[in-house]
């Protein structure tokens, strides 16, 4: 791989791994994926997330859609947008990497 290119490997998986950079960003998005959802269902979903936490991460998602309905008191439903389902991809790949080597007993075959 010549250098231009290998730049632009590392920065393509940057950009993904930020995605998930928290240990609650991947539960947020497991969770988004199975449609819209308030805030308030993501939280009793994710039982163990405080409010603080769950705030942050999903200001730090880029990929996800704010959808604000004019209701008494104001309702706020959070879903993913196109570049956030894409990302289930990269989330299955993971997947399938975790479950091949992830229970290796073998150093030997850790990188």
């Amino acid at each position: 791989m010549n250098p231009s290119d290998e730049q632009k490997c590392l920065s393509a998986v940057n950009e993904a791994l930020q995605v998930i950079g928290s240990k609650w960003a991947f539960l947020v998005i497991s969770q988004l994926y199975y449609g819209p959802q308030r805030f308030n269902q993501l939280r009793r979903n994710l039982s163990t997330i405080s409010i603080k936490s769950l705030t942050d991460i999903l200001r730090h998602l880029e990929h996800y859609n704010r959808q604000v309905y004019p209701t008494n008191p104001i309702s706020v439903e959070y879903s993913l947008t196109e570049k956030g389902r894409e990302y289930r991809e990269v989330l299955f790949q993971m997947r399938q990497w975790g479950e091949k080597w992830g229970s290796t007993p073998n150093e030997a075959d850790h990188p």
